[in-house]
């Protein structure tokens, strides 16, 4: 459902997202942008009427957070990058993602050591 969202909303939910929760400013400095405080609470209300966002009320004011895990969110988001523009192979998304990093960290290169052998002991 997130890439049918209007562009607006799903930079919204995207900065949520990355913020975990969030006041309206909060959101609306996540996003960048010319938004007013205004603007990002209809966008969240929208996400809030579409089942995406939830809202609270804490001490500092109205908080907002994804209704999902943004674990769930980014899988569903790299499957369909994976399948768009790599043709559903892992490989080949795998490939582009390190040409990305000029060096990995020790703990990354044992994280995809172990993820390959994983994948290898699954068949």
């Amino acid at each position: 459902m997130i890439e049918s969202l209007p562009r607006r909303e799903r930079d919204a939910f995207e900065a949520l997202c990355r913020l975990e929760t969030g006041s309206t400013s909060a959101v609306r400095a996540a996003m960048g942008g010319d938004l007013s405080d205004s603007a990002v609470r209809t966008l969240l209300a929208r996400l809030e009427a579409k089942g995406l966002v939830g809202r609270s009320s804490e001490a500092e004011g109205v908080v907002y957070r994804p209704l999902q895990r943004p674990e769930t969110i980014a899988a569903g988001a790299l499957r369909r990058t994976v399948d768009t523009f790599f043709a559903g192979s892992a490989a080949m998304a795998a490939t582009a993602l390190l040409g990305l990093t000029q060096r990995l960290k020790p703990e990354e290169l044992e994280a995809l050591e172990r993820a390959i052998e994983e994948a290898r002991e699954r068949g």
